[in-house]
């Protein structure tokens, strides 16, 4: 049976295409690789079907031509995967311009998203036969053998007679050694590894991809939704598990792996099994992971590093002990300090720290302390973004309750917590409050930790061109008027024109004037990437 799976890319994380090809012969992308689609992919194969996939980071298979391809060789079903709020305006365009040109071809929704509101996806987009909910290996199995009644199928929500039918959730699977590793080679991409900013910054030019070695994280911050999408449980595979699919890695020429696991850091066995296996395979693949500062596993950050571990990154989310109480975060400014602390001291190249402002009931004391305190650590780089309430969130549910949100009218959309929540500053108090404290903290730095800041830069200039690095760290003293580098300029344009600021209006454009805006950007999303091919410099290892 053929099979056509598509990510959605969320447009806040649109890769961009760089100048040449690799030496492969494809088309090198930054951004993250669609591990969704890929790991389903491997699963179908193996059970002896047919799967191609697209990806929207490739400029080269816009929706046109998927559905041209869908035209030409009728799969049974198009399953289209994403996971946010923000993706799904463009998989609603996507799934109705497929269903105008082809009225019987299956379609599938999956993602978090879609497993958080099923039936309510599923009643505004009725072109859309199938809302697949939770893991997703053994459903898709199971539903390609029950196109024409998946009553037997848990974890599908789907329609007879105009009835909105929701079947029994499906048991959270445990033993995730079972599946295949990620179909990788399949999809004509290569990815370029970045770092977690707000601009496209290299940092290695070698083949790069992503590795899940576990799913769920039972801690109840309020912005979060993975505990409600893993029923608060936390799944893992086996270290051996982990070590296989790094060595198959490495025999296919990749250089650096980025652990999507929502807590990597949570069994110290585990970990360092993974790591002692890493060392005796003579595995050099270097990697990164992401974690918490409570972690009990911070002992083993040696073994980490000499398994080439080359950045942590943790959620601080605050200087304030009151905000981080209020995002019920569970632990202290203390934990904070020792794990950035410890992390550095073990060796670990890059620590990077997430951060959020604008939150309820923080006040502009603590949003200075915040800066101050992100000054005071030893990280190497930082992202400070608005917190942002959506469906299937803790917090949704106490604005639900305040009535902030209403939960039958604002289901699918997205908002920024200053905007609708009186505790919290205004937007404008926030922005400029917010550039204050980058300019004090990279000073800070400067003068602190020149050193450090020194030998990140160094790795920037060999991918970045020189201006560019220079602009990012003058640019927060230049005012609001300054303009953006070349680069910012690029993604941001890759990004539908600065989208993470109008993510938030999008989901809440009705659907006739939706579906003029995609095409809209899409054009000129496709422009600038035209432009961007002609005028970007090479990069260095291309």
């Amino acid at each position: 049976m053929l099979i056509f799976l598509v990510h959605i890319r969320d447009p806040q994380f649109y890769a961009l295409p760089t100048k040449a090809r690799a030496k492969n012969g494809r088309l090198q992308v930054m951004g993250f690789p669609p591990i969704g689609i890929m790991s389903l992919s491997a699963v179908l194969k193996r059970a002896g079907h047919e799967c191609v996939m697209f990806d929207q980071a490739n400029p080269e298979t816009p929706n046109e031509v998927i559905i041209e391809e869908i035209r030409r060789h009728k799969p049974a079903l198009v399953g289209l995967s994403f996971l946010s709020t923000t993706s799904y305006p463009y998989a609603k365009v996507l799934a109705r311009q497929i269903r105008a040109a082809n009225d019987k071809v299956k379609l599938a929704f999956g993602g978090v998203f879609t497993s958080l509101n099923a039936q309510l996806v599923k009643h505004q987009c009725p072109e859309v036969d199938f809302v697949c909910r939770g893991d997703g290996e053994q459903l898709i199995l199971d539903l390609i053998e029950s196109l024409d009644d998946p009553s037997g199928v848990g974890g599908v929500t789907w329609a007879k007679d105009d009835k909105v039918i929701h079947n029994p959730n499906r048991p959270i699977e445990r033993k995730l050694d079972q599946w295949p590793f990620p179909d990788r080679e399949s999809l004509p991409l290569d990815f370029i590894e970045s770092m977690p900013l707000d601009v496209p910054a290299v940092l290695s030019m070698d083949r790069f991809t992503t590795m899940q070695t576990s799913r769920g994280c039972p801690w109840p911050c309020v912005f979060c939704d993975i505990p409600i999408f893993n029923e608060g449980k936390w799944r893992s595979r086996s270290a051996q598990h982990v070590v296989d699919e790094f060595k198959h890695l490495q025999e296919h020429g990749y250089g650096s792996v980025c652990f999507v696991d929502d807590h990597f850091l949570l069994q110290p066995k585990r970990i360092k099994a993974i790591c002692q296996g890493i060392n005796d395979a003579n595995v050099t693949i270097q990697w990164s992971c992401e974690g918490r500062v409570d972690s009990v596993a911070q002992h083993l950050f040696p073994d980490m590093a000499r398994a080439h571990c080359r950045m942590i990154m943790f959620g601080l989310e605050s200087g304030s002990q009151k905000v981080l109480d209020r995002l019920k975060k569970q632990q202290t400014l203390e934990e904070v300090e020792t794990a950035v602390t410890n992390a550095k001291q073990a060796g670990i190249e890059i620590v990077h720290g997430f951060f959020v402002v604008g939150s309820p009931d923080e006040t502009v004391e603590d949003l200075r302390a915040t800066f101050d305190f992100a000054s005071k650590l030893r990280l190497d780089t930082f992202g400070f973004n608005r917190l942002c309430v959506y469906r299937g969130t803790p917090l949704w549910r106490e604005y639900v309750n305040r009535g902030l949100v209403d939960d039958e009218a604002d289901w699918y959309k997205y908002f920024k917590c200053s905007e609708i929540d009186p505790t919290c500053l205004p937007g404008e108090v926030i922005h400029s409050e917010r550039s204050a404290g980058l300019r004090r903290l990279l000073l800070y730095k400067l003068r602190h930790y020149p050193v450090q800041l020194f030998r990140l830069i160094r790795r920037f200039l060999r991918y970045m061109p020189a201006r560019d690095v220079g602009y990012l760290l003058i640019k927060p003293f230049l005012g609001a008027k300054s303009g953006a580098t070349r680069a910012e300029t690029v993604s941001r344009a890759v990004e539908h024109v600065a989208i993470k600021e109008a993510a938030a209006e999008l989901t809440r454009l009705d659907d006739e004037v939706l579906a003029q805006v995609v095409r809209n950007s899409q054009a000129e999303r496709q422009r600038i990437q035209a432009e961007s091919e002609r005028e970007l410099p090479r990069t260095s290892g291309q």
